[in-house]
C-alpha cells in the first residue's frame, strides 16, 4: 500500500530533519544526460525527497546500458526519460516530473534549464559536458552545478573526489580516467562519482556548500 503524501514527507523529515526536508521538497533539479551518471544521480535525489527533477535525454535504453544504468531488461528500446520516470514513481510516488526526449543544443539550453535550481551534467561525451558547463557558467552563473569527469576502469573508488572549482560549480570524479583508454565503465565506480553528485546537491540544499 502506498504510503499518503503526509507520510512520506514525514518519514522523511524524521530521517533528514524538517529544515532540509522543507528545501528539498521546493528544489528542482535539472539533470542532463541519464546514462550511468544521471539516472544513479536522479535515484540518489529523488529517496532524498527532491520535489522536482527535469530529465533530459534523446537516448533509448540498449542492453549495452544495464550493466551501470538504473534501468530494466523489460525496459529496453524506451526513451530514456520515459524509463527512468517510471522506475522513480515507484520509489517516489510524489516526485515531480519534467521529462524532455531532446538533445540539449546551445539553442535550447537557456529555456530547457530555466526553471532548475541545481544543475547536474551527466554527459558520456566530453565536447557535449564542454558546451553544457561553459554555457552553464555563462547564462547562468546564479545556478549551482555540478558535473563529473573521471569515473572508468578498475581504479580504486576511493580516487573519487569532489572538488569546488568556483563558488557554484563543483566537479565530481578522479579527473583522470577515461572511457576511451581504460576500456571499461563498471557500476560501482560509475555509482561512486555519481553519489559524489547527488550527495553535493544534497550538501547544498542543506546550506553545507563546502565538499
Amino acid at each position: 500500500m502506498i504510503p499518503t503524501k503526509e507520510e512520506w514527507y514525514r518519514a522523511l523529515a524524521d530521517r533528514h530533519g524538517e529544515a532540509f526536508q522543507k528545501r528539498a521538497e521546493h528544489a528542482t533539479v535539472a539533470i542532463c544526460g541519464l546514462g550511468g551518471l544521471g539516472s544513479n544521480i536522479s535515484i540518489c535525489l529523488a529517496r532524498a525527497g527532491v520535489g522536482k527533477l527535469i530529465l533530459i535525454d534523446f537516448d533509448r535504453v540498449d542492453i549495452s546500458n544495464l550493466h551501470r544504468q538504473q534501468y530494466k531488461a523489460n525496459q529496453l528500446g524506451l526513451p530514456k526519460t520515459e524509463a527512468l520516470a517510471a522506475n522513480l514513481k515507484e520509489i517516489a510516488p510524489y516526485i515531480e516530473l519534467e521529462l524532455h526526449t531532446i538533445r540539449i543544443t546551445e539553442d535550447n539550453i537557456g529555456e530547457l534549464l530555466k526553471d532548475a535550481d541545481l544543475i547536474c551534467e551527466a554527459f558520456d561525451n566530453p565536447e557535449c559536458k564542454a558546451m553544457l558547463v561553459n554555457t552553464v557558467l555563462e547564462k547562468f552563473p546564479e545556478k549551482y552545478l555540478l558535473s563529473g569527469s573521471g569515473m572508468a576502469g578498475m581504479d580504486s573508488v576511493n580516487r573519487i573526489q569532489t572538488r569546488r572549482v568556483t563558488k557554484r560549480f563543483y566537479l565530481c570524479g578522479d579527473g583522470v580516467s577515461d572511457v576511451k583508454e581504460c576500456g571499461t565503465l563498471v557500476s560501482s565506480r560509475v555509482m561512486t562519482c555519481a553519489a559524489h553528485e547527488a550527495h553535493m546537491v544534497i550538501r547544498i540544499l542543506a546550506g553545507e556548500p563546502e565538499p
